[in-house]
């Protein structure tokens, strides 16, 4: 049962799909909506930045550990923050895999998107053999300690942290709220090691196939303040369910 004041947070993970008629589902969808307690963002992919009016939140899938130069492909905080983006996810699980970005490389992300004053979301969570094995804190704990080594406790009082669980990423599993609030529970209290003011504060979103028939239980869960949503994002009715559940 949640008893704090944090104030929950969903984030649509568009990752490689969407186009302009999504752009304006998805607007309409919310303008319409109701949700005051809750903040809603949008990742969609870059070409579509400018799409977007003012209303909605916006954060990008990715960025650049680099501030400019000859680095074909990648994109910069300032790019960004000319299209009003105000968050960014770093060290998805997929990028992760598919760009073997490492967890020294995700906090010199992390660091470079708080140098620009715009908002992390870190991601972190475990394989399945991970979990099977039984060293799922272990492998949590390194994630966060590399940022942690990089940045500080001090500045996760401006990052956003989502804990997803790559075994149930698209694969139409999902952490019971049991199995989400204990490891959310144990990010908290890691970093309440180190500050327990900011481990009280910070938003953990969980991110695993949440939809908006299992949104409300997971939400209502003690440590889980909010979701980082993948393909339920793409179906403006969907997404929406789940923000109201947030917004609950």
């Amino acid at each position: 049962m949640r008893t704090n004041s944090r104030r929950q947070l969903v984030a649509g993970n568009w990752k490689m799909n969407g186009d302009k008629a999504l752009v304006e589902q998805m607007q309409k969808q919310l303008a319409a909506a109701s949700l005051e307690n809750m903040d809603v963002v949008i990742c969609p992919p870059f070409p579509y930045f400018g799409q977007f009016d003012s209303k909605l939140k916006l954060g990008s899938q990715n960025i650049s550990e680099f501030d400019s130069g000859a680095h074909t492909g990648e994109v910069s905080v300032a790019m960004l923050k000319e299209f009003n983006c105000q968050y960014v996810i770093i060290g998805h699980s997929e990028r992760r895999a598919d760009n073997h970005e490492s967890n020294e490389l995700v906090a010199l992300k992390v660091a470079q998107v708080l140098k620009a004053n715009l908002t992390p979301i870190l991601c972190v969570g475990e394989p399945e053999s991970v979990r099977e094995d039984g060293t799922l804190f272990d492998y949590i704990a390194t994630q966060l300690d590399a940022v942690l080594l990089k940045v500080g406790i001090s500045q996760f009082a401006e990052i956003v942290l989502a804990y997803e669980p790559i075994w149930a990423i698209g694969t139409g599993k999902t952490a019971s709220p049991a199995q989400a609030q204990e490891v959310h529970a144990f990010i908290r209290g890691h970093l309440a090691k180190q500050d327990d003011k900011i481990a009280a504060n910070i938003v953990i979103l969980y991110g695993g196939s949440v939809k908006g028939n299992n949104a409300q239980e997971l939400f209502s869960q003690a440590d889980v303040d909010g979701g980082l949503i993948g393909g339920a994002s793409l179906n403006p009715e969907d997404f929406l369910s789940i923000c109201q559940a947030a917004n609950q």
